[in-house]
């Protein structure tokens, strides 16, 4: 008798290939939840999103009219998406002879190159923000210092109240480096405060910084020919993504090649929503090392 998978192995199959995928998209795209969402309705092509200037007050007198008029300064931002995906094809003979370990391991796969899609379609974005001029530089390490300064920068440009940073891991690390050394140069345990703070949540996830979060994404590639990188300082309403279909995972059966198909997709696109709420930060990036 030819060996099939049956109808309950494929379905099985599948909720653990999905089941994997879903968890690791969710976990492992950071740049995409720091930013706006928006949803396109059904029927709908595009979502416009309106912009408003700054305006300003002015001192008045008792019993005078209000002479200055703010000009709205209101322009739009019109928002579309696109589909992105990926197919796997399962055999019979796979997976009739393979642990759900195998599947899980697919499925995590998929769900791996999801997330690494959206997260880079998200960074890719950084460096235009600010009219393209980033803070930081090639050569330049994320110290305390001059992370503090890019804090400073932000705050005085008025980014925004829900800032965050989001940087490399090995970026990062340089924080942490810097906390470990003025630890070991103290002579004895540190008093409670931001150094403290951030050695010991390293691996669990920064404490804010002046009140603004930090978060490392592996994703940041290297600029060409150096080994720095480029993340970001932004407020929430920076940049955006519109959501037309959410990631989904469907199935199709092929007779004649003995296998099914697993077929994960979405349908979105990311967007520059304000240029003025955030700006491209470039740190060293490189391997650090480990003796």
């Amino acid at each position: 008798m030819a060996q099939t998978a049956t109808t309950g192995n494929l379905e099985n199959a599948q909720k653990t290939i999905i089941a994997a995928a879903r968890y690791t998209e969710e976990h492992n795209a950071p740049a995409m939840a720091l930013i706006e969402r928006f949803t396109l309705g059904k029927g709908e092509k595009t979502v416009t999103v309106p912009k408003v200037g700054q305006m300003s007050m002015s001192d008045l007198v008792d019993g005078q009219d209000i002479v200055d008029e703010e000009e709205i300064g209101m322009t739009t931002v019109d928002l579309t998406a696109s589909e992105v995906g990926a197919k796997v094809i399962l055999t019979d003979k796979l997976v009739k002879q393979s642990s759900p370990n195998v599947m899980a391991i697919i499925g995590r796969q998929l769900g791996d190159a999801m997330a690494r899609k959206k997260d880079t379609d998200v960074i890719a974005l950084y460096t235009n923000l600010n009219g393209g001029t980033k803070l930081g530089a090639d050569g330049r390490l994320m110290s305390a210092a001059n992370t503090q300064a890019i804090i400073s920068n932000a705050k005085a440009g008025k980014f925004g109240s829900q800032l965050y940073i989001l940087h490399h891991p090995n970026a990062i690390a340089n924080l942490s480096k810097e906390a470990a050394t003025v630890a070991g140069t103290a002579g004895g345990e540190l008093s409670n405060g931001w150094s403290v703070d951030l050695l010991k949540n390293f691996y669990s996830g920064l404490r804010p910084m002046n009140g603004v979060s930090i978060f490392e994404d592996g994703n940041i590639a290297k600029v060409s020919g150096v080994d720095s990188g480029i993340g970001v300082i932004a407020d929430k309403s920076a940049l955006a993504v519109l959501v037309s279909v959410d990631t989904r995972t469907e199935r199709q059966r092929d007779a004649s090649l003995r296998a099914t198909e697993v077929v994960m997709t979405a349908d979105y696109g990311v967007f520059e929503l304000d240029d003025t709420k955030g700006a491209g930060v470039q740190f060293e990036i490189g391997d650090l090392a480990t003796s």
